[in-house]
Order: structure tokens, then sequence, then C-alpha cells
């Protein structure tokens, strides 16, 4: 049986059927393009919110898109380069920072998420002219060949030994596996965190 004797015995007519559709999204599709512009804006989240992030120990008050993330923030506005976009989906640590003592991956934390916090990254951790010591560790190692990665495994690394991991090879290796070194320079990081692993618990 065709289908126009099918749509004539069931009495459907999808020509008609298909026509009627399209007349009746006209009206929906006006109504959108009229629609209140004050109303479309505050259902819009890339509108600029007011954030003041405390960034090693300077508040920085910015006007940004609410789904900005912290690593964004850093670089575009605030000038922080040092916290580096690597592959921008949290996998292989280049954008590492300390938000409290915490180390997190800014290409995937919300900057709204980060107000009230203390954020530390790889531009606050020296002391004036003197490098932490796990900046000296990585350079007395040879602990970075390019140094794309660097930024993000150094701030690890100040975790890691906060943490309490830094006791092995064996701990370093598991508690920093989470920051790539595409150069595969491992070896001299286990190295630069157990050299400064001394200094850092003294405090």
């Amino acid at each position: 049986m065709s289908d126009k004797s099918s749509s004539r015995s069931s009495g459907f007519d999808r020509r008609a059927f298909m026509a009627g559709a399209g007349i009746a999204l006209v009206p929906l599709t006006a109504r959108a393009a009229v629609q209140d512009p004050t109303q479309a804006a505050a259902q819009d989240p890339a509108l600029p919110v007011e954030v003041t992030l405390r960034v090693n120990g300077q508040d920085k008050r910015l006007r940004i898109d609410a789904r900005t993330t912290v690593l964004d923030a850093l670089r575009e506005h605030m000038g922080l380069t040092g916290s580096k976009k690597g592959c921008d989906h949290g996998q292989c640590g280049a954008c590492t920072v300390l938000i409290g003592d915490r180390r997190v991956v800014s290409c995937l934390t919300l900057a709204l998420a980060a107000e009230g916090q203390e954020i530390t990254t790889i531009e606050g951790l020296a002391t004036g002219d003197r490098l932490h010591p796990m900046q000296q560790a990585f350079i007395d190692n040879d602990a970075f060949q390019c140094g794309y990665c660097t930024p993000g495994q150094i701030m690890s690394a100040v975790a890691c030994v906060k943490e309490g991991h830094a006791g092995s090879d064996e701990d370093i290796r598991e508690y920093m596996s989470g920051n790539i070194c595409r150069c595969a320079a491992y070896p001299n990081i286990v190295a630069a965190v157990k050299q400064a692993a001394p200094d850092i618990m003294k405090g």
C-alpha cells in the first residue's frame, strides 16, 4: 500500500501536518525576537560579575564573565602568566596553583568559587630575590627542560611535601603523578622534591 493511500485510509495527511507545524512555529520565533532585553540579560550567564580574588597576599577586584576560571582570571585579567594553560582539561597539571594549602588545577576552577580564599601562584613563592626552597631545588637538580610544566610542577611539589607525601621516591612519584612532564625529567623532579622537603617542613 502506498503512503498516499495509507494516509487516506487513516485520515492523517503528513503534508498538511508539516505545513501546519511550520505556521505554528512562526509566532514563537517572533515572540522570542521581541523579548524584553532586560529579561534576556538577567538570564545570560556571560554577563560580567564583580569578584575579589586574594592572590599572593593581595586583593584584586575584577569584573569578569561569571564562567571565568581561576587560570584565565590570573593570566588574562591580572597579568600573572606563570601558571600555564596546557590541556585546559585538568589533565596535565601545568596550571596547578594552591588555594589555601590545597593544590588545584586552575583551568577547571571557577574564579567565583575561589573568592575569599588565599590563592598562591608560582609568582608568590619567592621572598624578594630569595627563591623558595622548591624553586632552588628544581634549579639545582635540573628538574626542568622546556620549562612549560615547571610552574605547575613546583606548586604541586610544595603541596606534596606539606601533605606529608615526600617520605619516599614511590610516594613522590604517586602524589606528583597528576603533573605531566613531556620532557620526562621525572627522576630530577623526584630529586628536587627530596632536596627541598626538609627546608619546607622546617617552615
